[in-house]
C-alpha cells in the first residue's frame, strides 16, 4: 500500500494519479527536493484533499477513473480556499487541443507521460517559487482585517462559480446544460439545485438574466447597435433581443437609450 510523504499539516505537492508506476516514480523524486506530498488515486479524492490540506502545487493526472483532471482543475479553481493552487496537469497526449484544454481548465503547466525526472523537478520547482512570490505578494491584503472573508468552500459555492465562469466566457454561445454538468463533473439536478439555493433560480433563468443585464448596460453605457449587442449575447436575431429587453425593462433598447439621453428616463 503507497504511503503519504506527509509528515506535518503543510503538504508541498498533491499527487493525483490512479497509475501505480507513475505515482512510485513521482514520490520518489518528490524527498530529492526536500518536497512534502500527499496522493490521492482518483479526482474526486484528490479534489478533496486540494481542498483539506492545501497544498502548494497540484500533480494531477489528466486521465483519472472517475472525474477527470480538468474537472477537477475546474472545481479547484472555482473554490476560494485552492483557487490560486497552481496545477500542473500530466498526460500521455501530445495533442495541441487538448494541451490548449488543460490551461483553459486552469493549468499552469503541462507535463507529457512519459515524464523525464529533471523536467518533472525544474517545472514544480519553478512554479513553487512563483506561488511563493503571489503569497507573499498578496500577503497584506490577507491579512487585513478590513478585507473582505472569503466566500465558503461549499459543493454549492463551487459547482456555482465554476459554472458561471465557464456561462460568463460563453455568454454568445453557452453549453447545454447536459454539457455545463459534464464539465463541472455534476448532474442537472444537483446544479440547478445549486443555483437555486445561491441565486434564487435555476442555471437557465440566472442566465438569461445575466444577458439582459449585460445588454442593459451596454445599451446605456455604449452606441453598439442593436443587432450587434444581440450578436453578443447569443441572441438568434435582433427581433428576439428586442422582446426579450422590452418584456425585461418594459423599453426596446433604443428607447432605453433615447430616452436616457434626452432625459426622459432617469438612470
Amino acid at each position: 500500500m503507497m504511503t503519504s510523504g506527509v509528515v506535518s499539516s503543510r503538504v508541498d505537492v498533491l499527487l493525483v494519479d490512479d497509475s501505480a508506476t507513475d505515482l512510485r516514480l513521482l514520490m520518489e523524486l518528490m524527498p530529492l527536493k526536500d518536497l512534502r506530498f500527499s496522493v490521492a488515486l482518483d479526482g474526486e479524492r484528490g479534489y478533496q484533499q486540494a481542498v483539506a490540506l492545501e497544498p502548494s502545487l497540484v500533480l494531477l493526472d489528466v486521465k483519472l477513473p472517475d472525474i477527470d483532471g480538468f474537472t477537477v482543475s475546474r472545481r479547484l479553481k472555482a473554490n476560494p480556499k485552492t483557487a490560486t493552487i497552481p496545477v500542473i496537469f500530466l498526460s500521455a497526449s501530445t495533442d495541441l487541443s487538448h494541451r490548449l484544454q488543460g490551461f483553459a481548465a486552469g493549468g499552469v503547466d503541462y507535463i507529457s507521460k512519459p515524464f523525464e525526472p529533471e523536467e518533472v523537478l525544474a517545472r514544480v520547482g519553478v512554479h513553487l517559487q512563483l506561488a511563493a512570490r503571489r503569497a507573499i505578494d498578496t500577503h497584506e491584503v490577507s491579512t487585513d482585517p478590513s478585507a473582505p472573508e472569503l466566500l465558503s468552500g461549499s459543493l454549492d459555492v463551487v459547482l456555482v462559480n465554476g459554472a458561471q465562469k465557464i456561462l460568463f466566457d460563453r455568454l454568445s454561445d453557452p453549453p447545454s446544460l447536459d454539457e455545463l454538468t459534464r464539465l463541472m463533473g455534476s448532474n442537472r439536478r444537483r446544479l440547478n439545485e445549486a443555483f437555486q439555493s445561491l441565486c434564487g433560480q435555476p442555471v437557465f433563468s440566472w442566465l438569461r438574466e445575466e444577458r439582459l443585464r449585460r445588454a442593459y448596460a451596454i445599451v446605456v453605457n455604449t452606441d453598439t447597435s442593436v443587432t450587434v449587442i444581440g450578436d453578443m449575447l447569443g441572441y438568434s436575431s435582433a427581433a428576439n433581443f428586442t422582446k426579450a429587453f422590452r418584456d425585461r425593462f418594459g423599453y426596446s433598447p433604443r428607447e432605453l437609450r433615447a430616452g436616457i439621453r434626452g432625459g426622459a428616463i432617469p438612470l
